[in-house]
Parts: C-alpha cells; sequence; structure tokens
C-alpha cells in the first residue's frame, strides 16, 4: 500500500486528536473506572478500529483492510496477556485505584512510542535482508512453545520484577515513598524528588516493550506494510487501558489464554518461515490473509470457551469440596 508523507500525517494527527478527546471527556480527572464506563469506551475504540479498516477497504482494497484486520486482532489478543502483568504492577506499586487510569493512560502512550521505534527499524530491516523472516518465523515458534511451557508450570502467577532501566532510574534519581495525587515529581527539604507515580508510568510504559519482542515479528508475519502494523498497534494498544478496567476481573478466568496464544505465535511462526521459503525461491504454499483471519479468530474463541467452562467447572468443584469441609465442622 503506497502511503504518502501526508497521509502518515494526518493519521498521526488523528490518533493524537482521538486520544486527546479520550484523556478530555474520560482521564482528566482522577476517579475510579465503573464497568459501565470501561464498556463504553471500548466499544468506541472498537468501533474506531471498524472504521479505520473500513476506510481501508473503501480506499485501499481488500488486501490492505485484511491485513489491518489480522494484524488488529492479532495485538489485541496479544495484548490482553499484557493485562496479567500490569495487575501485577499495579499490586506491587500500591498504586489506589482513582489513578489506575491515568497510569495506564501515560503507559499506554509510552509503549505507543516505543512500539514505533520497534516498527520502523523491523521494517527497515525487512527492506534491506528479507532472510530475517526465518529469524523471526523461528522465534515465535520458540516463544510460542515457551508459552506452553510456562503455562503448564504456572510461571504466570510470579510476582513482578523491575527491569533494569527501572532500577537505574532508581539508583540515579531520588523518590517519595508515597503519592503525591497525580504529581511525577514534588520538592521535599529543597530536593526535586520522584513519586511512584512516574516510576509506575515507567514500568508499564518498558514493560510492554518486553511484550512488542513477539508481537511485532508477529504482525509482521500478517503484513510488511509499516502503515498497516504501526496503525493496528495503535488501535490496540489504545483500548487497552479500558479493556484493562472491563475485564480485570475475567483475566483469572481466562486459564487457556496462553495456550490461545502459543497456538497463533506458533501459526504465524510457520507462515513466516513459509513467506521466507518461497522468496527464497522455493515452491511452498503460502498461508493468505483470510486463512490467517480464520485461524486465529477460531482460536481466540475456542480458547474463550473453553477457559470459561474449566472456570466454572473448578468454581463448582471448590464450591462442593467447601460444603463438605462445612459439614464435616458442624458434624465435629
Amino acid at each position: 500500500m503506497d502511503v504518502s508523507p501526508t497521509l502518515w500525517a494526518l493519521t498521526i494527527l488523528g490518533l493524537c486528536a482521538l486520544i486527546a478527546v479520550d484523556f478530555f471527556i474520560g482521564g482528566r480527572k482522577p476517579h475510579e473506572v465503573s464497568l459501565q464506563e470501561a464498556g463504553i469506551w471500548t466499544g468506541v475504540w472498537m468501533g474506531l478500529a471498524a472504521l479505520f479498516g473500513l476506510g481501508l477497504l473503501v480506499f485501499g482494497g481488500g488486501a490492505p483492510a485484511g491485513e489491518f484486520f489480522a494484524g488488529f486482532i492479532t495485538e489485541k489478543s496479544l495484548s490482553v496477556d499484557n493485562l496479567f502483568v500490569f495487575v501485577l504492577i499495579m499490586g506491587k506499586f500500591a498504586v489506589p485505584a482513582v489513578y489506575q487510569q491515568r497510569v495506564l493512560m501515560v503507559g499506554v502512550l509510552i509503549a505507543l512510542v516505543l512500539r514505533a521505534g520497534f516498527i520502523g527499524a523491523g521494517a527497515a530491516i525487512i527492506a534491506n535482508f528479507s532472510w530475517v523472516f526465518y529469524l523471526f518465523g523461528a522465534f515465535l515458534i520458540w516463544t510460542a512453545w515457551k508459552l506452553i511451557q510456562e503455562a503448564r508450570s504456572g510461571h504466570e502467577d510470579e510476582e513482578f520484577e523491575e527491569n533494569r532501566f527501572l532500577k537505574a532510574v532508581e539508583r540515579r534519581f531520588p523518590s517519595t515513598d508515597r503519592y503525591h495525587g497525580t504529581r511525577l515529581f514534588v520538592v521535599e527539604n529543597g530536593r526535586r524528588l520522584m513519586t511512584p507515580m512516574l516510576i509506575v508510568m515507567l514500568a508499564i510504559g518498558t514493560t510492554d516493550v518486553l511484550f512488542a519482542l513477539d508481537s511485532i515479528p508477529a504482525i509482521f508475519g500478517l503484513t510488511q506494510d509499516p502503515y498497516i502494523v504501526f496503525t493496528a498497534n495503535a488501535f490496540a494498544l489504545m483500548g487497552l487501558r479500558q479493556l484493562y478496567f472491563l475485564i480485570g476481573g475475567l483475566l483469572k478466568k481466562l486459564v487457556h489464554l496462553s495456550y490461545g496464544l502459543s497456538v497463533i505465535l506458533g501459526f504465524i511462526g510457520v507462515k513466516l518461515v513459509l513467506h521466507a521459503l518461497h522468496e527464497s525461491g522455493v515452491a511452498v504454499p503460502e498461508i493468505s490473509i483470510p486463512v490467517s483471519l480464520g485461524v486465529i479468530g477460531a482460536v481466540l474463541v475456542i480458547t474463550t470457551v473453553t477457559s470459561l467452562r474449566a472456570s466454572r467447572r473448578q468454581a463448582a468443584e471448590e464450591s462442593v469440596e467447601a460444603a463438605e469441609e462445612a459439614e464435616v465442622a458442624t458434624r465435629g
């Protein structure tokens, strides 16, 4: 898809305008986010993504639109995995509920800027070294296997550990031990100090970079168009804040999510390897975007259904066990 500098500029300005509207309407005043508010804003961002995809369909054709929807769904599903870590970060830094919305908004903006750099670097590498698809494909297949291993071992329940960047910031700049509203810096006894608000924002933004290590290669496996890669990431990330509040209580019920994501990453990894072989002149079939959309959608539906069934079954078993223990205690 041929994208002019003007269209790039208009797209970035449009995204900035949407983010500003989101902030001034829903995020300017710190408050606890209700399920209703989170649901409305989640619907708004999903609707905006759908409208953007339809715009690509009208002005760019079916191929760019299909690539966008496949990329958006993939990034959205992978971003749900981020929410587990966001919950751990909020707990570790004891972020008051009233400030969590502001933390997520700024953290996600930091993540989007960092991802833009990743996308630019990835596009440049792909344009000059086609063999990188072999590396991307192998990396995604390895990541898929690692996800399965972590899910089976219960690794996802570990506590959040600060990355090197956060540790370096905390060593270099003194900070307070309590929150001061939404302020990022305060002056105490003549010293300028960071507040935990700034540290947790940096934690959200920089931790997302680790997730980008697999999500960016994954979307490049669906499309090599930097414009589509960027916009799919932008729409997926910008609705993440509302999704955090909407499904925060359901995260523990998505017990099979890691398995579903591993299947998606493994599938895209195979797609990348086949594409690399095709580019090298090997006569192998390539996986089309409609097939990719179908597989990704089916995996997400199956994963959600089986997760909810498993959660209900586990809850029922725990309820029976609790009733039996209560009965034994009563008899005793």
